[in-house]
């Protein structure tokens, strides 16, 4: 079988994967249509679509529940680490990074004989490594902190598909921490809910839990169109032989002139000084100082501004807290929710769906997303002035 060169890989109408969070998928869909990707169909947190090398950097830079962004390269057949090593050399490797390049392999397994990813990893590094050998009596160094050329193999029953990571590290790493709190919500999870709750951009925009700010600085980033990319210093495309600088140029210029400015009020709280401390270093790195209002106050203590508007929050789930104490936080949420905030959106991740019921409003709407490994609800409450029937006539 002859070998695949880097020429013929990467050519106009390339098939690509996006990965994503469970619960994600249509989201992230939607967000590449509104790009023009082509040929969109989703799956089990991935998004398969179609499109030019402009359109690999530009989902890199302005998708913000995409983690990475892949194109496959190789898809065959393998029943063992045999077959596997074999078909791995039949790609031109040294068209895609030389000798004083490095690279580092991920490997995911699912329903194979072969059960264990790191040994499927392995098993394609050699296949990799001898095949410079046998060409140039050399090979080319792993460094899984800052490669050149990232690999991704993922295997589902017989399947491999083998693929370059476009991205290099995970996209939600967006560059605008500076240090977090305990637990911090990811950032794309985060931007994923802000446009699962359909947030039109009207209103004040309150996270009173904020810990580390994410989720009013994304909000911040999704209403001011400031692309998800906007401060990271390195794509993991740019080490391609293929990159087009002019190209890379022009799909940032394209999307930062996009940039607006966003009229309503939005608030980061935490009643702990820590997190608030936290939380304003984060704005501040992201240049949304001006933006964002970040407010050392408890829940209780914050004052709707305009009188409509949304709440988005991730609660404690009660890893950390008894479970009488969980109780009554939750409690304390829906009272506060119900004396100080009616007119508004409240929506609430958690995972303690038992701890939910205590908040004491049935939720409008449930939504399944995970949180890491935690399977959650993203909840929605309507807080209305007087009943719900009143309120709708």
């Amino acid at each position: 079988m002859p070998t695949m060169n880097a020429l013929k890989i990467f050519e106009q109408g390339m098939d690509l994967t996006a990965k994503t969070f469970s619960g994600m998928e249509d989201v992230l869909a939607g967000e590449l249509s509104a790009l023009g990707a082509k040929d969109i169909t989703t799956g089990k947190r991935v998004v398969f679509f179609r499109g030019d090398q402009s359109m690999i950097y530009k989902a890199n830079y302005q998708c913000r529940t995409a983690l990475r962004i892949l194109k496959p390269i190789g898809v065959f057949t393998v029943r063992d680490e045999n077959e596997l090593y074999e078909k791995v050399q039949h790609i031109d490797w040294p068209s895609f990074f030389t000798l004083k390049q490095t690279f580092v392999i991920s490997a995911s397994v699912f329903n194979s004989k072969m059960t264990h990813s790191q040994y499927v990893a392995q098993k394609t590094k050699d296949a990799i490594v001898d095949q410079f050998r046998n060409k140039f009596g050399r090979r080319p160094n792993v460094d899984k902190d800052n490669p050149t050329l990232s690999i991704d193999v993922h295997i589902n029953g017989d399947q491999c598909t083998l693929s370059l990571d476009s991205s290099g590290p995970s996209l939600h790493k967006r560059g605008y921490r500076t240090e977090v709190d305990k637990a911090p919500l990811n950032e794309a999870l985060a931007a994923g809910l802000i446009q699962l709750s359909g947030w039109d951009k009207n209103g004040d925009f309150m996270d009173p839990m904020c810990g580390s700010g994410t989720l009013p600085i994304e909000a911040a980033m999704y209403a001011m169109n400031i692309p998800a990319g906007y401060y990271r210093k390195h794509f993991a495309f740019q080490n391609w032989p293929d990159f087009d600088e002019e190209l890379w140029k022009q799909v940032k210029q394209e999307a930062d002139e996009q940039i607006i400015e966003h009229d309503f009020p939005i608030y980061g709280s935490d009643q702990s000084y820590k997190a608030f401390r936290i939380a304003q270093s984060n704005v501040k790195s992201a240049q949304l100082h001006k933006d964002i209002t970040v407010i050392n106050k408890p829940f209780e203590k914050m004052n709707p501004e305009s009188g409509k508007g949304i709440l988005l929050f991730n609660p404690p789930y009660g890893e950390r807290l008894k479970e009488n104490d969980i109780i009554s936080l939750y409690k304390h949420i829906g009272d506060v929710l119900k004396t100080k905030f009616k007119g508004y959106e409240a929506w609430i991740i958690t995972s303690n769906l038992e701890a939910a019921k205590f908040i004491g409003l049935k939720p409008t709407k449930k939504i399944t997303v995970y949180n890491g490994p935690l399977e959650s609800r993203f909840l929605k409450f309507e807080i209305y002035a007087g009943s719900k029937k009143a309120a709708k006539q």
